[in-house]
């Protein structure tokens, strides 16, 4: 595999205006996104810009930036159109799409990202973790992951599960046992690089509209979505409060 990972960002979310500048311990939160991605060490790393300030804030931290249609409907669809203008002749194979929002995520879960593309059967790589936290497993703004997981993960290969779900409820049904595992999806994604280039093509799904959740297009239309499995949850920053929250973990580092 040849991956190029490739951050998506943008200035006009709804509930954090200009996110990807959000100060954090001297930097902006999106420079944190590129240092992290950058220590993974898995390939070059481009930052898919809607607007020049945010390439302007890239590279001043050294990294690089490309710039993408402000009107693209999606960060999937922003990381196709950069990855397709910084590397026109396919020289990667693999596209790793990392979220701009997640200025704590470990180098380490980044690296994950990649092991069940090691399956050639995998279109789609993704992350999650066991969920905890009990409100969690009723929480909808947690996307849940259904992957038939080996409770013993001590051999090779058993970090890793197909994808059969996401959802906002919680799944598989648990029969009111919170000792059984439910999974916390991350929304990090390793792409091999025609599968992203169909997905993006696809129509929006009809599960997809339902749940709001865009990893369901690629799993109606037939592709395969391989999850590995990590310890923790990145802090994804949405709110005033994740920002506070980002800020005080990163200062203390």
């Amino acid at each position: 595999m040849k991956p190029i990972v490739t951050i998506p960002a943008r200035l006009s979310a709804t509930r954090l205006p200009n996110k990807p500048l959000a100060p954090i311990a001297g930097e902006a939160m999106i420079v944190h996104v590129l240092r992290r991605a950058m220590e993974a060490d898995i390939g070059p790393v481009i930052v898919a810009c809607a607007e020049a300030e945010v390439a302007e804030a890239v590279e001043r931290a050294g990294g690089t930036a490309v710039l993408t249609d402000a009107a693209l409907p999606s960060g999937s669809d922003r990381v196709h159109q950069a990855v397709e203008r910084a590397d026109p002749e396919g020289a990667y194979d693999v596209v790793v799409n990392l979220q701009g929002d997640l200025p704590t995520i470990a180098p380490e879960s980044i690296r994950a990202v990649l092991l069940p593309l090691e399956e050639a059967a995998v279109d789609i790589a993704t992350l999650a973790a066991r969920i905890v936290d009990l409100e969690e497993r009723g929480n909808p703004n947690v996307v849940k992951v259904a992957a038939a997981f080996a409770e013993d993960a001590s051999k090779s290969g058993e970090g890793t599960a197909r994808a059969l779900y996401f959802s906002r409820c919680p799944i598989p049904w648990d029969g009111g046992d919170a000792a059984l595992p439910l999974y916390h999806h991350i929304g990090l994604y390793a792409f091999r690089r025609a599968a992203l280039r169909r997905f993006v093509a696809l129509p929006p799904g009809r599960l997809e509209s339902r749940e709001r959740l865009e990893q369901l297009r690629a799993l109606e239309a037939g592709m395969r979505i391989d999850v590995a499995r990590v310890d923790g949850v990145p802090l994804g920053v949405d709110t005033p409060a994740d920002l506070a929250r980002a800020r005080a973990i990163l200062s203390d580092d």
